[in-house]
């Protein structure tokens, strides 16, 4: 297979082609494409059965985690009920195990009813409704081809979603900006409808067919008419999600943009027709009569085949795709040259979209202004904590890239990860678009009041792991967890203050602390000078956990977590093990202990790192029999994920290997190693599959540490006989090759930084004294035989 630049994880299905609406400017209908008149009104049944195959198959064959599937038009409710629920069910069942669908419908609202949203509340079908503010706003372009205004139809739509049993149904609201409407009253028609999101868009324009600028082409009227409704929209608490606005603020602290409108993320977007054809985004039916063509379709045509297609490439370029006058101006990370289809101009010289965007000035415009207006991405009370977090210390580095790192090294990763998390937080809590909400606000004022107490809990490694997930878009866990962070934080600090936090799934957890059994609501949690109290909607009051969290004290001071009741643990790559049985607690408790032992004695380089930087284990569920489990979550800094295995020396391998993990993501956090862009496969020695270099470099990373803890016990044994010992030396014998080489390999790749080569030549220092160590001629026969074996799975 081909490989390709980016999956496709957004995918617009039309099910109807045509409109019960006549608004003079709509992009499909009033614009240059014109293809909408030889397609089909609505879409077929073989279309929408191979349409499902094709996006199950492409998420199965890319491993996406969930894929969104907006149904539109035209109208898509003209589609009707049957064939709206036909859509739902036939890309339900295609896709592969494991793969959530966010499934939504963008209508115009006229035809929206009490049957259509029963059926989506069953289909978990997601609605956004059109509307320009309020009547005068809206009439301006949104009517019936008769004239007749559709903003009464339009709020009862909006009123009908508002109700209990629909509410969660709700995506909110699509406000196309016109700047001879007032910004203030359309923002407070749109805010009075209390929308879980609005997003403000730009009129569809080109070069050739600008959009209108009242004061003259210098002007900026969209900007000044967006950072308006900023204003109040910041006045007012951010009372709703704002896509443009929070991604102005998270561009601008590197992280990602939430629209296509904004950022240099390579768009992962397809459309598919009623017909079956494949095209690229909508806005390009703006620019001139078959522009978002591809010449693909659902029956001849793989989403591998139509994400190969220019025009995709071109949309995945990021900066390397935009003109010379974008690639140098300094707002670009957060502009990102605008909509592609704004780049238009046909007289260009045949660059076609090689253009800044048609809104450049007000782009431009915009972006200062938010940035002048505030928006931070860290908790209010901690407003000096770094976003980007200082740099590592030229010797720290070089420790690090040596494999260790001494405890002063770690505690200052720990330190940059929790600046990160902080930042990760607020970014997924301004993406919410809740506001200054309650949990928010008390988690602000505990940093305040008692910042190690906060600390302690956003140190907590997989409070990281929700902000991640968050951040991507799995958005399945809600604001629940942040809300136990802030209960978490005001049991530590014990003054009384209370939050309200969700029960789910029979538990309320508290991060750091362990969980009560409770029924599924909403519990109000109180930090009391003497611990907590937690009261339920038919007011039980409970004071003690169910299930706390479990420590083991080990040799030195050093207390490590065995975290098995958070429920967000399963960010590692293997299952997560349930609640330990006392005797099971007992058996891990054993096994720290002398593992700890072991590697303070065998790999003493490594255990001080380790002590000072991993907080938690988490037990896994044991793999096949004879195979050993373990893992390192990329977004949980000092957690690592392994099953218990059979002996302590096994334990103390898989600590040490893990944790290699740990320090290296952190440090990929802080610098850049290699060419992010490089998109090249490498093999490892001990894989039979390529890798992207991240991964290479991850392995052998982790394998200085393995060769090290085998070449340790290779010299204890040295001159005895017994399997034991026979074993260390095949086992050393084979990964101090495999070091050595993959090593070799990064050095070699081209894609490393000064930085990187730097780190790896540290990496060869540490391989090249294990290669001088002599071994029996039986041991180097094994580790032949045994890559042998490796290289023919």
């Amino acid at each position: 297979m081909t490989r390709i630049p980016l999956p496709f994880s957004q995918f617009v299905v039309k099910v109807h082609s045509r409109c019960d609406l006549a608004c003079d400017h709509c992009y499909v209908y009033e614009h240059a494409d014109t293809s909408w008149r030889t397609r089909p009104k609505s879409i077929g049944d073989e279309v929408l059965a191979k349409a499902a195959e094709r996006i199950g198959a492409h998420a199965a064959t890319h491993r996406l985690g969930a894929v969104r599937v907006v149904l539109h038009g035209g109208e898509p409710l003209l589609a009707g009920p049957d064939r709206l629920r036909l859509a739902a069910e036939a890309l339900r069942a295609a896709l592969p195990p494991g793969c959530a669908l966010d499934l939504r419908i963008h209508t115009n609202g006229v035809l929206l009813s009490r049957r259509f949203c029963d059926l989506f509340a069953e289909l978990d079908i997601k609605v956004g409704i059109s509307l320009d503010g309020d009547r005068a706003a809206n009439d301006r372009h949104r009517r019936f081809a008769d004239g007749r205004s559709s903003h009464p139809q339009v709020l009862r739509a909006v009123a009908l979603l508002q109700e209990p049993a629909y509410r969660h149904l709700f995506a909110g609201l699509l406000c196309t900006i016109d700047v001879e409407n007032d910004p203030a009253a359309v923002y407070r028609a749109l805010a009075e409808l209390r929308p879980p999101a609005v997003d403000f868009l730009l009129p569809h324009a080109t070069w050739d067919d600008p959009p209108k600028r009242p004061s003259g082409p210098d002007s900026t009227p969209y900007a000044d008419w967006l950072l308006a409704v900023h204003d109040r929209w910041e006045a007012d608490g951010r009372p709703f999600a704002v896509r443009t606005f929070e991604s102005v603020h998270r561009t601008r602290r590197g992280f990602t943009s939430l629209t296509e409108s904004l950022g240099l993320e390579p768009s992962d977007l397809v459309v598919l027709e009623t017909d079956g054809t494949f095209e690229q985004v909508d806005s390009l039916k703006t620019a001139y009569d078959g522009a978002p063509a591809t010449g693909y379709d659902v029956f001849a045509h793989s989403l591998d085949d139509v994400a190969q297609h220019p025009g995709i490439a071109a949309r995945q370029s990021g900066l390397a795709g935009l003109g010379a006058t974008c690639r140098a101006c300094p707002v670009v990370r957060t502009c990102g040259g605008g909509l592609y289809a704004h780049r238009y101009r046909s007289d260009d010289g045949g660059g076609g979209f090689d253009n800044p965007s048609v809104y450049c000035g007000d782009l431009m415009a915009l972006i200062n202004g938010v940035a002048a207006n505030g928006g931070s991405v860290s908790l209010p009370a901690q407003s000096a904590a770094p976003v980007v977090p200082s740099a590592l210390a030229d010797h720290q580095l070089d420790e690090l890239a040596r494999g260790y790192g001494s405890a002063d090294t770690i505690r200052a990763l720990g330190r940059s990860q929790l600046a990160l998390t902080r930042a990760m937080l607020a970014a997924a809590w301004d993406a919410s678009g809740q506001g200054r909400g309650e949990a928010w606000s008390l988690l602000a004022a505990l940093d305040v009041a008692a910042p190690a107490a906060v600390d302690a809990v956003l140190a907590h490694p997989y409070a990281r792991a929700w902000a991640a997930r968050q951040l991507a878009g799995d958005l399945g866990t809600g604001l629940g967890p942040l809300a136990a962070l802030a209960a978490a934080a005001a049991v530590r600090v014990g003054r009384g203050d209370a939050v309200a936090v969700p029960v789910r799934g029979g538990w309320l957890h508290l991060p750091t602390l362990g969980r009560l059994a409770l029924p599924d609501g909403e519990a109000v949690v109180t930090g009391t000078a003497d611990g907590f109290t937690v009261r339920t909607a038919d007011g039980t009051l409970r004071t003690v956990l169910d299930e706390p969290l479990r420590r083991v004290r080990l040799a030195g001071g050093w207390t490590v977590a065995l975290e098995d009741v958070d429920p967000l643990r399963d960010s590692h790559d293997h299952a997560v093990s349930t609640r330990l049985t006392g005797g099971e607690l007992l058996d891990w408790t054993g096994a720290l202990r002398e593992a700890w032992e072991l590697l303070g004695r065998d790999l003493p380089g490594y255990a001080e790192g380790i002590r000072a930087g991993l907080t938690t284990v988490t037990p896994l569920r044991p793999g096949p029999a004879g195979r050993d489990v373990s893992s390192a979550a990329r977004q949980a800094f000092g957690a690592v994920g392994i099953a218990r295995p059979a002996t302590a020396p096994t334990l103390a391998l898989l600590l040490a290997h893990e944790f290699q993990h740990v320090k290296l993501g952190a440090v990929l956090d802080l610098t850049d190693l290699y060419d992010r862009d490089d998109d090249a496969l490498y093999f490892a020695p001990w894989r039979p599959d390529p890798r992207p270099l991240e991964g290479l470099l991850q392995g052998t990373y982790a394998h200085l540490a393995v060769t090290e803890y085998w070449g340790t016990r290779t010299l204890a044994y040295d001159g005895l006989p017994g399997e034991a010992a026979d074993r260390a030396r095949r086992e050393f014998a084979l990964w101090r090759r495999y070091t050595a080489e993959a090593v070799e390999r990064l050095a070699g790749s081209g894609a490393l930084t000064a930085l990187g080569s730097r780190f790896t030549d540290g990496m060869r220092a540490t391989a090249a004294p294990w290669l001088a160590v002599p071994l029996p001629a039986a041991a180097e026969r094994a580790a032949d035989r045994a890559r042998r074996e490796r290289a023919a799975v």
